[in-house]
């Protein structure tokens, strides 16, 4: 597909429209760009002459490849938000993806720890090796306040407010929310918070909080590996949005309150949201399921 990115409404420009309006993410703009390359990979025309029936052989193209369905979906996503945005600038052009339908999947409900597995992570002796204090404390703050990755590793000293119990994040496209922080997440912050300076070789990067031993801001994939060590701990899978889900998960099973968790999770559409009251009802159910005894199988033996 060739496109001219000098003129109006080119790949390029598009581009900027997200970071700079829209302001997503890095790495979401890095997936929007890698999408719309596959597209000009697989076909000639340029985006102008694109058509719902070329636009539905190339997902044919791709799912006889082996792609899932919700690859696909996500490929999809990229290439009618680019579609969409291009009709101000060529409102004369047809969409080509009016017409292509978006291929189904199974809606998966995320994982979640429940409290005993929490309890073992969070109670159990974490010493004096200040990575695993430092490890504590994004532990802490991620299941403490919800955060998702990206808000985790770009907490700044200056995000914090009324002596740590405050903060203040900027989560998908820069939407400002405060959230609070929990005491036992405070405590886990300060004794960080003590030690983090003279365990550095070099000054911190800015007022970064989670830094590495050079000084620098902990990357995202810096991150999830340590998550992953501390998995052991609790003979489980772990990562910071397995933690953000189970904030959810529990908030929601204690409050009842979805409006809350939205607005602590910073959902801009409570739909988001609502994935977590199938998980609580998944709970109730297996609860049901095992204690009333009309709902209990019993398998009795042929006399």
């Amino acid at each position: 597909m060739t496109q001219n990115t000098d003129n109006p409404g080119g790949v390029a420009e598009f581009l900027d429209h997200l970071r700079r309006e829209r302001r997503l993410s890095p790495h979401t703009v890095q997936a929007y760009q890698r999408d719309l390359a596959i597209l000009a990979s697989l076909t000639t025309c340029s985006f102008d002459q694109l058509t719902s029936a070329r636009l539905r052989a190339l997902v044919g193209r791709l799912h006889f490849q082996g792609w899932s369905n919700a690859s696909l979906r996500r490929w999809l996503s990229s290439i009618r938000s680019y579609a969409r945005w291009r009709e101000d600038y060529v409102p004369s052009l047809s969409n080509p993806t009016l017409n292509v339908p978006t291929p189904k999947g199974k809606k998966r409900l995320p994982s979640v720890l429940d409290t005993d597995q929490l309890n073992s992570l969070l109670q159990s002796p974490f010493g004096e090796d200040p990575l695993l204090i430092r490890d504590f404390a994004m532990v802490e703050l991620c299941y403490g306040s919800g955060l998702r990755l990206m808000e985790l590793v770009a907490v700044n000293l200056s995000d914090f407010t009324e002596e740590y119990r405050v903060l203040t994040v900027f989560g998908k496209g820069g939407k400002m929310r405060q959230l609070p922080v929990g005491s036992k997440a405070k405590q886990a912050l300060e004794r960080w918070l003590a030690i983090y300076r003279d365990w550095c070789r070099k000054p911190p990067e800015s007022d970064a909080v989670f830094v590495n031993r050079n000084g620098g801001r902990l990357s995202h994939r810096s991150v999830q590996l340590r998550f992953k060590r501390l998995a052991s701990r609790i003979d489980s899978h772990l990562h910071p949005h397995m933690l953000r889900h189970s904030f959810a998960s529990h908030i929601l099973e204690s409050s009842g309150d979805l409006r809350a968790v939205q607005e602590l999770l910073g959902h801009a559409d409570i739909s988001s949201t609502q994935i977590y009251t199938h998980l609580d009802f998944q709970h109730l159910a297996s609860v049901y399921d095992t204690s009333h005894p009309r709902a209990r199988r019993r398998t009795r033996k042929q006399s």
